[in-house]
């Protein structure tokens, strides 16, 4: 499923709305760390498109039928910008430039590709069935999908 993106802010906040109404029916719940994490990502992702390129962007979601053991939801945005993410290290005051550093430390696996004249920045991130009780109950503190991945930790962290 995708989404076409003006370059225009106000498609920032169209698309976390649209994400959200995407996850109904596939078993992750709207209020579960997984699913706002996925709007955080969406977000950012989006915001470097419009931002950064003024290019019309597309937005695709890849979302499991059910929220089932070892499934992974992938997010990408592609924009006509040949030019390279490039992370930036924002200082403390700084109001921007930690986009890339959000979706380093909150999603699995990232990255991009060129894709025609322009690129397609990827995430994604892990849903295990499996809780972190059950881990600790075994003497770990972290949960582990069936496959021996890591299971989404539900780290949490604050837009201001």
């Amino acid at each position: 499923m995708q989404l076409e993106i003006r370059p225009d802010p106000a498609e920032v906040g169209r698309a976390r709305r649209w994400a959200r109404s995407r996850l109904a029916g596939t078993g992750i719940g709207a209020d579960e760390p997984l699913a706002e994490t996925l709007v955080l990502l969406v977000s950012e992702l989006v915001t470097n498109a419009v931002v950064h390129t003024g290019c019309p962007a597309v937005l695709r979601l890849s979302l499991p039928g059910t929220a089932a053991e070892g499934t992974t939801v992938r997010l990408e945005v592609a924009d006509a910008s040949d030019r390279a993410p490039e992370p930036r290290y924002a200082d403390g005051d700084a109001t921007g430039g930690r986009g890339l550093a959000l979706v380093d430390g909150l999603a699995d696996r990232w990255g991009w590709v060129p894709e025609g004249a322009g690129k397609r920045i990827w995430c994604e991130l892990d849903h295990c069935a499996q809780r972190r009780a059950d881990a600790a109950a075994c003497g770990g503190d972290a949960a582990v999908c069936g496959d021996g991945a890591p299971a989404y930790d539900g780290l949490a962290y604050e837009v201001v």
